[in-house]
């Protein structure tokens, strides 16, 4: 073997997983067009890139889901010419989905075990306790917890969750453990917990394969990173050698430096109107206003009450005590019809659950809550029903085949653009938005919060309840910061700073008052 020689396969040992040059189609459409990753063993690897970029596609094939139309695949240097999910596995590659695919009406034993299950030697019987003292060595090793025997998947939390996912793949010794999207309906301590897990595994010499949007996670924790753009990765990059910005600007092709538009809006009449509002265990002597034209801002920890108090405006919980006021009249909904029938819209936090039907087309999206607009003695009027709707996609930018495309083929941010829409739709003057941009990548997210603002300059008035602290700051005109129930700072955004939000979000900053 020559020296060069020599040296190319010890290069090529350095990594554990090497993708190149692969090509993947869907029908007409090109989804992959000659990307690469390339993952040295025992490191953390970013993948980031826009929603359709290709990331998800890219970890199919990885995954054994799709057959690339072209290129290489090589597993600790041996080529492939795809793979399966059962090869995965035996090749120790393990994943843990965004979606938590566990069934929920499995106990935690069964859904640890499931294919895998221990049998008493010689017997068609199952070990039981075998499998139930290696879950709870695993449990209690790595992540210090002991969660009940028999509870079903269904009912643990979505952290919970997590780990049972995370244990069913350590169970099988990984080699590689590739994580999708993991902290995106995680708390920042949950969150912090993962991330120390994540830094053992590492350590132990299991390489992880980490994506995310948020970029703040890549830096933290993060090797290398390869973005990806319109199906080609565009940059492999040293973490101590880049910056967040950086990343950020590969990913959309442009400087994201003006991310939160410049909005000159004439703030006009009061359209909402919050006075002493409270209910037990949750919020005390809330009061606050909202005028046409203005995004106000809400935040605070996990049960500080700012989500319970965007629920009451909506209707979906119930106040004991206090006044809702909706342009200058009492108006306190007690169900998110009369919500909706006093020109409220809300875009929920979770919106694959409740924003939008996901079997449904955008156009049934957009319009499910204003088809009286479209009917006339009982019949709908589709020319005008397929006008407006058009209109709506192409204001919004939202990308899609077609009005008729279901909503369930559309990437995560323009889901949330229908979401959006379909208040538009209503003609809304007050939208509660909660979490607008969670789990949407850096260009949706600029495209999102320009939408916010073209609502705020037509005269609507906005809040936005929101954890992402940069976000609020950049984006609203007022910061209300919840804490234990009340409102102990109110903060406006040009002359706030997000380590001042943080302080007076955790109980953390001098003097802290009840504002109202």
């Amino acid at each position: 073997m020559t020296a060069s020689a020599i040296a190319q396969t010890i290069e090529n040992d350095e990594y554990i997983i090497r993708l190149d040059h692969v090509v993947k189609h869907f029908g007409g459409a090109q989804a992959l067009a000659g990307a690469a990753l390339a993952v040295r063993r025992g490191t953390v690897h970013g993948l980031v890139g826009q929603n359709g970029a290709g990331k998800s596609t890219l970890i199919k094939i990885l995954a054994g889901l799709h057959t690339p139309d072209e290129g290489l695949i090589e597993i600790e240097s041996k080529p492939y010419d795809r793979l399966t999910p059962h090869l995965c596995e035996a090749l120790g590659i393990h994943f843990i989905h965004q979606d938590r695919l566990l069934v929920p009406t499995f106990t935690i034993g069964e859904a640890l075990f499931l294919g895998r299950e221990a049998r008493v030697a010689g017997t068609p019987f199952l070990n039981r306790r075998a499998m139930q003292r290696r879950a709870e060595e695993i449990l209690a090793n790595y992540f210090g917890v002991e969660l009940p025997k028999d509870a079903l998947i269904g009912e643990l939390s979505t952290a919970e969750r997590q780990i049972v996912q995370i244990t069913r793949a350590l169970l099988h010794q990984p080699k590689v453990l590739v994580f999708d999207e993991p902290t995106a309906a995680l708390v920042r301590r949950e969150a912090e917990i993962l991330f120390r897990l994540i830094r053992r595994l590492c350590s132990e010499g299991v390489t992880i394969i980490y994506i995310s949007h948020y970029l703040n996670e890549i830096e933290e924790l993060c090797d290398h990173v390869t973005v990806l753009r319109n199906g080609v990765d565009v940059a492999c990059l040293e973490i101590s050698q880049t910056s967040a910005k950086a990343i950020a600007s590969l990913m959309i092709e442009r400087d994201i430096t003006e991310m939160f538009p410049k909005r000159q809006v004439e703030l006009g009449e009061e359209v909402l109107k919050v006075q002493a509002l409270s209910a037990p265990n949750r919020f005390n002597n809330i009061s606050f206003s909202l005028r046409r034209g203005e995004v106000l801002g809400i935040t605070g920890l996990l049960g500080s009450g700012a989500k319970d108090i965007v629920r009451t405006l909506f209707g979906l919980q119930q106040a004991a005590s206090g006044v809702i006021e909706i342009a200058g009249k009492t108006a306190q909904p007690r169900n998110p019809v009369q919500a909706v029938d006093r020109q409220l819209g809300l875009v929920p936090e979770d919106r694959r659950g409740h924003g939008v039907g996901l079997d449904l087309s955008l156009s049934e999206n957009i319009t499910l809550s204003s088809l009286a607009r479209y009917t006339r003695f009982g019949f709908l009027e589709g020319r005008r029903e397929r006008a407006d709707t058009d209109d709506l996609i192409k204001r919004l930018q939202i990308k899609t085949a077609g009005r008729d495309t279901l909503v369930r083929t559309l990437s995560g941010g323009n889901q949330q653009k229908v979401a959006i829409a379909k208040w538009l739709s209503r003609q809304s003057e007050i939208y509660l938005l909660d979490e607008p941009t969670v789990g949407v990548d850096i260009g949706s997210k600029v495209e999102i919060y320009s939408l916010i603002g073209e609502l705020a300059a037509r005269g609507a008035g906005v809040i936005v309840l929101s954890s992402d602290l940069p976000e609020l700051v950049g984006m609203t005109d007022r910061i209300l910061v919840f804490f234990r129930g009340h409102v102990i700072r109110e903060l406006v955004s040009s002359k706030t700073t997000t380590d001042e939000v943080l302080a007076a979000s955790t109980g953390a900053s001098e003097g802290l008052r009840h504002v109202g």
